[in-house]
């Protein structure tokens, strides 16, 4: 190691350093909140709100049985795996064949379809709920799964496209003709080649957009009163447990709401894996 950091120069070797440490201090800044959630969910209250923060603690896992007893999180957390499953399947169904007609074909309004998509991000929370509570009553569609799925399904249909449109337009086109030639039609072309040669990236915003509507607050807060409540308003509630912050809790509830996006990369990433080596 010493011999090739000499061989580089000393540039070269400052260079080097300096992308580690930049990486290193990147991954220390994301990583540090999710590990201090960890610590205080297994410390007890005490533990927690001392002014000098206590790193030697009597390990506890109340605060995770008082989490998981209740029925609401049971509930909360069922609600959030249909409701965003559903909304993520639906979204990568029609947005990523949408998105691969918009970036090859000539459709009109094209330039106003991508800025239609992208306007429905600029859109604060509460314009996008006020409206749907409204729209919903009047349907009598308000508090249900089916409500928060079409909800929803306006994040992730209109980021999926957003996102996959660059990613079929930076596919060579000779691929495409090169398959038209051989007999394929234009289903074909999409299904058999376009779609397994971006897939990889494809399913970069499919997580993206998982992870949008899984954390999402404010719009299942206005939408939701129990019934259909996902597991953020359920973790939000535990805030007015009593007259005292039950920090202990709230972290493990944090803790429980961040596993379902981690397993779903991970997943992915064995997925994204297996596809590589198998080509």
């Amino acid at each position: 190691m010493g011999r090739l950091m000499a061989r580089r120069g000393p540039a070269a070797t400052v260079s080097h350093l300096s992308t580690v440490a930049i990486a290193g201090a990147i991954l220390l800044v994301a990583a540090f909140p999710l590990f201090w959630a960890v610590l205080n969910s297994l410390k007890h209250l005490l533990d927690i709100v001392t002014p000098v923060p206590r790193f030697v603690f009597t390990p506890t896992l109340a605060n995770y049985e008082q989490v998981l007893s209740s029925p609401e999180v049971v509930i909360g957390l069922g609600n959030s795996i249909a409701i965003v499953g559903a909304a993520v399947l639906i979204g990568a169904v029609l947005g990523v064949p949408a998105a691969y007609a918009i970036a090859r074909y000539p459709i009109r309004g094209k330039r106003d379809i991508q800025f239609f998509l992208l306007s429905l991000r600029f859109l604060p929370p509460v314009a996008v709920a006020l409206p749907l509570i409204a729209i919903w009553v009047d349907l009598g569609l308000y508090d249900t799964k089916l409500s928060m799925i079409v909800t929803y399904l306006l994040v992730t249909l209109s980021t999926i496209t957003w996102l996959s449109i660059p990613v079929f337009r930076r596919l060579p086109r000779e691929i495409e003709e090169a398959a038209a030639l051989d007999g394929y039609g234009p289903y074909a072309v999409f299904w058999h080649i376009a779609l397994p040669v971006c897939a990889s990236t494809l399913l970069g915003g499919i997580v993206f957009s998982f992870v949008l509507v899984w954390n999402e607050l404010m719009i299942a807060l206005a939408l939701t009163s129990s019934r259909s409540a996902t597991l953020p308003v359920v973790a939000s509630a535990f805030t007015s447990l009593g007259q005292e912050v039950p920090w202990g809790v709230i972290n493990a509830s944090t803790v429980l709401l961040a596993l379902p996006p981690l397993v779903f990369v991970g997943m992915l990433s064995r997925l994204l894996n297996s596809m590589v080596k198998g080509k």
